[in-house]
Formats: structure tokens, sequence, C-alpha cells
């Protein structure tokens, strides 16, 4: 009787113990190469950027007084041999987009099927959809638009002054707004919007984040019509003292916020699906 009851848990570790063997003898290491990229091209102030990001990925951008573009970008790629790899390095990168006023940064890899059949129809199928991923570093003019699209990475945009429009899978962003206006949706991560001072030069601010945590920063005595809401789970965390009711018998929740810092103004919207939307004076969130 006692043989039996131990001999059953014996031979279930023995059998996961082989199988961790089997595994473990089938997973190959993947060969890491990585490809430095850099290029510079003339861009006048009020033109428009286009960031089509890889599906991993950063994208950091700063704006400059410089009238050019300045592009670093550093290509991860990943296979099993030396051969996959060179492979590899002749399908992933990106392109550069020029016309009158707008330059478009286009992210092209083994994630893109359509792309690979148009430049190699004899491409090996085993290295569709390899990992891969491609972080950007970008300085811009300061006064210029920019649309991005990205995957998931980290994002950090400071110092540009124009209209934004961004799209973004998974990431941990700032965003620091100098003026102009931000339309972004996220769909999910950890979102920091910084205004910096009373003097904001923006015109509006749709923000809207699927699922995670949104801090938002605001500087004291900023004249703004603020609207905050939380879609389904969460709740507001509201630390601006400044914020009154805009209309008076109008209570603040956890779910909904239509507020006006000092005289009202420019209107700025912060929406999360499911999480926290923290809203504080000037300073670093926890």
């Amino acid at each position: 009787m006692n043989i039996q009851i131990f001999a059953k848990p014996l031979l279930f570790v023995l059998f996961i113990t082989i199988c961790s063997f089997s595994v473990s003898a089938q997973t190959k290491t993947l060969l890491k190469r990585t490809i430095y990229k850099t290029d510079k091209l003339d861009f006048g102030p009020g033109g428009t950027l286009v960031v089509n990001g890889a599906p991993n990925g950063s994208i950091r951008v700063e704006g400059w007084n410089q009238n050019e573009i300045e592009l670093s970008a550093e290509i991860h790629i990943n296979a099993e041999t030396e051969n996959d790899i060179e492979q590899l390095t002749k399908v992933t990168g990106f392109l550069l987009e020029e016309s009158l006023g707008r330059t478009g940064i286009m992210s092209f890899g083994t994630h893109d099927k359509s792309y690979l059949k148009s430049v190699s129809k004899k491409f090996p199928k085993h290295l569709i959809g390899m990992p891969f991923s491609i972080d950007y570093v970008i300085k811009v003019p300061r006064f210029c638009d920019l649309q991005i699209n990205g995957g998931k990475g980290d994002l950090n945009i400071s110092g540009v002054e124009g209209i934004m429009k961004i799209n973004y899978l998974e990431t941990n962003a700032v965003v620091d707004l100098v003026g102009g206006g931000i339309t972004a949706t996220f769909g999910s991560g950890d979102v920091v919007v910084k205004v910096p001072t009373r003097g904001w030069r923006g015109r509006f601010a749709d923000i809207q984040l699927a699922s995670g945590t949104m801090h938002v920063s605001l500087p004291p005595g900023l004249n703004a019509e603020i609207d905050a809401s939380i879609l389904r789970s969460g709740k507001i965390e509201n630390e601006y003292a400044s914020l009154k009711p805009r209309t008076r018998k109008v209570e603040f929740t956890e779910k909904l916020i239509s507020a006006k810092s000092g005289v009202g103004g420019v209107p700025l919207k912060f929406t999360v699906g499911d999480g926290t939307l923290n809203i504080f004076a000037n300073r670093k969130p926890d």
C-alpha cells in the first residue's frame, strides 16, 4: 500500500523532469544582432513628421532649434543561425518618405507578409514573424506637427510645439506639452502627461488610455476646462486643489470630473477605460 502511495508522485516528478529536458533540447538559443543607422535631412518649421514604428521598440522625439531632422535607430534582430540573421537584415529597417512639408519614417520587417512578398518571393517561411525591434531617437524642429503610430515600447515626446496625433498599442509614455494640441489613444500602460507652466500655449488635449494608469501633471494657476472620466472600472484621484465644478451643483465623483481651473479656457480631456487617473500639481508621480 505504502509503495503505491509513494510511487505515483515519484512517477509524476520523473515525467515532468523528462519533459523539461525534452523542451530544453528542442529550444534553441537565438542569436542577436544590433544594427545602428543614422540620417539627417532638411525639414523646415511647420512641416509634419509621420512615424510608423515597429511592432516592438521605443520612440523618442525631441524638439530643437535646427531646421532639420536628425534620426538615430537601433535595429535589434534575432534568429537561430548567422545565415538567418543575414536574411533578416535585408528585410528589416525603415524607409524615409519625403515630400513638400511632410516626411515619413516607415518601419518594415518580418511582421508584414505583403512587404516580404514584394521584395522576396522566395523568402524563407520559417523567418516570417521572427521577433525584431527598432528604437528611434528623432530630433525635429520645435515648431512642427507629429503623427506617431507605435506597437509595444516606450514613448517620450518633449520640446515640440505643434499638433500631435498619437496611437500606441502598449507603452510607458511621457508627453511634455509645450504648445499646439494633442489627440492620443493608448491601448495599455502607464502614461504621464505634463503641462509645464500656467502660460501653456496649447489649444486642446484629448488623451485616452484603454487600460492602465494615467498621471496628469498640471501647474498651479492654470486656466483650463478639464474633463476627466473613468469609463468602466477604476477611479479618479484628484490632488489638484484648483479644480472647481463647472456646474455649481454637480459634484465630482470617482468616475467623472467636469471642472474649471482658474478662469477656464483651454479644453483638456482625459479618459481611462479601466484603471486609475491621477491629477496633481506639478511633481513626479510615485
